[in-house]
């Protein structure tokens, strides 16, 4: 997570909040600096889960985001990694089906920053 990754989710968002903008604020706050927005972290998540290029000849659609939980701030500075679990799998028709993952996002110190349940849909074997 970088300075510049906090700031261009922020003019990308629209999402000025002082938390993530102003340090001065920020210090004054219960966390004590500014920390990256959660939209960013979770939105990351996803860009990290399909580097992995495991899915990119089935994957069609992110069709469900549930149980999310902020549970840890994230801060400029910060690494993250995702982990994923499978928690189900459903055959939709001939030519589709869905997979469901229990995701975690973990900051360097091995604390879990975001949970969350994702369904995707994907193309089946034919």
């Amino acid at each position: 997570m970088t300075e510049a990754d906090i700031v261009l989710f922020a003019g990308l968002s629209g999402d000025f909040h002082p938390i993530h903008t102003n340090e001065v604020f920020a210090r004054q706050t219960p966390l004590g600096r500014r920390v990256a927005h959660g939209a960013l972290i979770l939105s990351m998540s996803i860009g990290l889960t399909t580097r992995l290029n495991a899915l990119d000849d089935t994957l069609l659609a992110l069709a469900a985001l549930d149980k999310v939980r902020f549970s840890a701030p994230v801060v400029a500075g910060d690494t993250i990694s995702v982990n994923k679990q499978v928690a189900g799998t459903l055959a939709m028709d001939a030519t589709r089906g869905a997979v469901t993952f229990h995701t975690r996002v973990i900051n360097q110190e091995g604390r879990v920053v975001i949970s969350y349940t994702d369904k995707i849909l994907l193309k089946r074997k034919t």
